[in-house]
């Protein structure tokens, strides 16, 4: 069984999330329960559950807030047509996107000015995807992966570029973009990439953690798409990956034949479920924890205006 646990770092919540979270804290706490926000504030069941016990409800369709009410978007970032019924229906909004959701949304906007059609790489249906392809009626093209750049048909390719959603494999995106590059040469990439500095960072801390350990577990939900991407990762580079909600998820036969388990959270999970899961693992055995080194991560985003606590 188990003697050794290591920790991935960085791991868990990123700037965007800790941002996100604790708008809606400071909406309960300004403005009284309850608070709406559109769509799961970050994809984790802890989270949204703690928030909904504070007064948080959650809501899909802007017609099941009441007027007058205050509203959230949630960090995924919402498209214009639902910004602007928002603002007709009268609401009190703040914009939880986190703001390297909202880059991409600004750099959209500026090139589409200019003329621009766009490739968009992310996963069909994803929240931040609906929000970010809802900033323009029209010239952004949905790829998903490598065989759907040769079935994109924009209306020109003078004007091509390329965006992506910010928690994609970087190394899936690269192939992706790769791809794009080699069927339109003139495409234009984004200044800096797309693909988030915690997604980023995040990966990099599994490709360093899996070739050291016998099994990975990523704590992250299923809706998560940054904790999905880190399980792949983890499998890809020859470990046995799991992700779970939390600590009842483990299975013990996982780690029946593991001396090593490396352990890791996608950017929207707290880290009292990463301590939950150490606890659990050590009462299958484990005997000790190290973090290994990364990179310490101090970026932090402002609230929105109006939101400060007197």
């Amino acid at each position: 069984m188990t003697s050794e646990i290591l920790l991935a770092e960085p791991r868990g919540f990123c700037a965007g999330v800790d941002r996100a979270i604790d708008i809606v804290e400071h909406a309960l706490a300004k403005f009284g329960r309850p608070i709406y926000v559109r769509h799961e504030i970050v994809h984790n069941t802890y989270v949204v559950n703690d928030l909904k016990d504070k007064g948080a409800i959650f809501i899909e369709e802007l017609s099941e807030v009441p007027p007058g009410a205050t509203l959230i978007f949630s960090a995924h970032g919402v498209s214009l047509a639902v910004q602007q019924e928002a603002q007709q229906r009268g609401f009190r909004i703040f914009d939880a996107t986190c703001p390297l959701v909202s880059k991409v949304h600004v750099e959209l906007a500026k090139l589409h000015k200019e003329g621009y059609e766009f490739i968009m790489i992310g996963h069909k249906g994803h929240p931040e995807v609906e929000g970010t392809m809802g900033q323009l009626d029209s010239g952004i093209h949905l790829v998903e992966d490598v065989t759907d750049v040769a079935k994109v048909q924009p209306g020109q390719t003078e004007k091509l570029a390329v965006v992506t959603q910010t928690t994609l494999s970087v190394d899936d995106a690269a192939e992706i973009v790769a791809a794009v590059k080699a069927r339109f040469p003139q495409v234009r990439e984004p200044k800096q990439q797309d693909i988030c500095y915690a997604t980023q960072n995040r990966q990099d801390a599994v490709k360093l953690l899996s070739p050291q350990v016998d099994v990975v577990i990523v704590v992250g939900s299923p809706t998560s798409s940054n904790s999905n991407r880190l399980r792949e990762l983890a499998d890809r580079l020859g470990t046995p990956a799991y992700m779970v909600d939390s600590a009842a998820d483990l299975d013990p036969a996982w780690f029946e034949n593991a001396q090593k388990v490396g352990l890791t959270a996608g950017a929207s999970a707290p880290d009292v479920l990463v301590q939950e899961v150490i606890q659990r693992l050590r009462d299958l055995g484990a005997v000790s924890v190290r973090t290994l080194d990364g990179i310490q991560e101090t970026i932090k985003f402002p609230l929105p205006k109006g939101l400060k606590l007197d």
